[in-house]
C-alpha cells in the first residue's frame, strides 16, 4: 500500500510539468513505423517518406518559418512495439502528432493509446476498415480498402475476359489482410465470380505447399493475395513454381517493389491495386519523384508517398493553427495545441499532395477519413535478369 502511494504521488507530481509542456522548435513531429521485422519491407519505405517530407517541409519555409523534426520510434512488427514506439513519442519526445504505425492491427492497438492522451494520429498505410472509428484523434491519408479493391478487380476483368472462377489466400491474424479479403469476397460477388477456395495463412508463413495444393485442384483462373509484403511474394513464387499459369492480384500488401528479390522472376505480370501514381502532375509530387529518384534511382513507391502525405497533412494544419491563433506555434502549450492540431487534420480540404488533392473529413463518432479521388492499377514487369522490374500502370 506504501509502494502504491508513492507511485500515486509521483504521478501528480509530474502531472503539472505534464499539462505545462510547450512545443520547442524545431517543432517535432513523430513517426512510429516498422523498420525492423517481417514488416521492415514496407516501414522501411516510409521512413523514407518521412524523412523526404521534413526535406520538403524544411526547404519550403517550415511552419511560418520554423523548421520541422521528424523523430522516428521504431515499433517493429506487434502491437506491443507499436505501444511502445507511442508511448516513447507522446511521453518523452513530446511530439506534436504521430504519423503511424505501419500496420492496421498495429493501430487497433496503439491508436487507443493516443485518443485516450488526446495525441492525432495520421495513419500512413492503415486500410482496414474501422480505423478513424477507432477515436476522434485518428485521422489516415491511406485509401480504405472499400475504395481500391472493387476497381482493381474491374480492370483485371477488363483485361481478361472469360474469368470466371476466383481463388483467395488471407492471413488470418493480420486485421488488415482480413479485411482487404472480406472487401474482395464482395467485389468477387458483385461481379458474379465463382469463389471457389478460401485459404488462411498467417503471417511471417514460409511454406504454403497445403494451401495451394487444395486451392489449385479447383482450378482458379484469377487468384488474389491479401497477406503483408514478404509472406504475399513466398506465396507468389511457390505458386508459380507449382505450376498455376492463371492471374494474380494483390492489394495493399505486395504493393512496394520490395518484393522483387523475394519472388524475382514469378513476381512478373501480378496485378497491384495502387493508390498513388508517380507519374501525377503536381509540384509537390515531381519535387518527390526527383528527389527520391536522386536517392534511389527508382520510382517512389506508394507508402513512401503515403508517408510523405501524413506529414505533409501536419505541417499543413499546423500552419493554419498558427494562423488562426495569431502566433507561432513554438511555445505554444502542447496539450492544447495537439487538440487545434487534431481539428485542424480533420477539416483538410483540397489540400494538395502527391496524392493528388486530397480531404479529410470527421465521421460519426470518430476521427478522420481520407476523401481522395484518383485510384490505379499496376501490373509488375520483371527485368530479363529476374532480379529487379517496375511497377506499369495499366489504368
Amino acid at each position: 500500500m506504501k509502494l502504491e502511494r508513492i507511485a500515486l504521488l509521483t504521478a501528480l507530481l509530474a502531472l503539472p510539468a505534464a499539462l505545462a509542456q510547450t512545443v520547442s522548435s524545431p517543432i517535432p513531429i513523430g513517426a512510429a513505423l516498422a523498420e525492423t521485422s517481417n514488416v521492415a519491407l514496407l516501414g522501411q519505405e516510409e521512413v523514407v517518406g518521412v524523412k523526404l517530407a521534413q526535406s520538403y517541409v524544411n526547404s519550403h519555409g517550415g511552419v511560418d518559418g520554423t523548421p520541422i523534426k521528424v523523430i522516428l520510434e521504431d515499433t517493429g512488427g506487434n502491437v506491443t512495439g507499436a505501444i511502445n514506439a507511442f508511448q516513447l513519442l507522446m511521453n518523452k519526445d513530446h511530439v506534436v502528432g504521430i504519423v503511424g504505425p505501419t500496420l492496421s492491427q498495429q493501430a487497433f492497438g496503439a491508436d487507443p493509446i493516443a485518443v485516450q492522451a488526446k495525441v492525432p494520429v495520421i495513419g500512413p498505410s492503415d486500410t482496414a476498415n474501422g480505423i478513424p472509428e477507432i477515436g476522434p484523434y485518428v485521422s489516415r491519408v491511406s485509401a480504405p480498402v472499400s475504395a481500391y479493391a472493387p476497381d482493381a478487380l474491374k480492370a483485371v476483368l477488363s483485361f481478361h475476359k472469360g474469368i470466371t472462377r476466383v481463388a483467395q489466400f488471407y492471413a488470418e491474424n493480420d486485421a488488415f489482410s482480413k479485411s482487404e479479403a472480406g472487401t474482395f469476397r464482395q467485389a468477387f460477388k458483385k461481379v458474379g465470380l465463382n469463389l471457389v477456395d478460401v485459404e488462411k495463412t498467417k503471417t511471417g508463413q514460409s511454406n504454403f505447399t497445403s494451401q495451394i495444393t487444395t486451392a489449385l485442384a479447383k482450378h482458379p483462373q484469377l487468384i488474389e493475395i491479401s497477406t503483408l509484403a514478404a509472406d504475399g511474394a513466398n506465396l507468389v513464387k511457390q505458386l508459380r513454381q507449382f505450376g498455376y499459369t492463371g492471374q494474380i492480384i494483390g492489394g495493399n500488401g505486395l504493393n512496394t517493389p520490395a518484393i522483387f528479390p523475394v519472388c524475382q522472376k514469378y513476381c512478373g505480370g501480378i496485378y497491384i491495386a495502387e493508390a498513388y501514381s508517380p507519374s501525377l502532375k503536381n509540384a509537390v509530387n515531381s519535387w518527390l519523384g526527383q528527389h527520391y529518384r536522386a536517392q534511389y534511382h527508382a520510382a517512389v513507391p506508394q507508402l513512401t508517398a503515403q508517408a510523405f502525405t501524413g506529414v505533409l497533412v501536419f505541417a499543413n494544419a499546423l500552419s493554419r493553427v498558427a494562423a488562426s491563433a495569431h502566433q507561432k506555434i513554438v511555445g505554444m502549450n502542447l496539450a492544447a495545441l495537439r487538440v487545434k492540431l487534431n481539428q485542424a487534420v480533420q477539416t483538410t480540404t483540397n489540400f494538395v499532395t502527391p496524392l493528388g488533392a486530397i480531404s479529410i473529413y470527421k465521421v460519426p463518432n470518430g476521427g478522420g477519413e481520407l476523401n481522395q479521388k484518383d485510384f490505379y492499377v499496376a501490373q509488375i514487369h520483371m527485368n530479363s535478369s529476374g532480379k529487379s522490374g517496375s511497377f506499369v500502370y495499366v489504368k
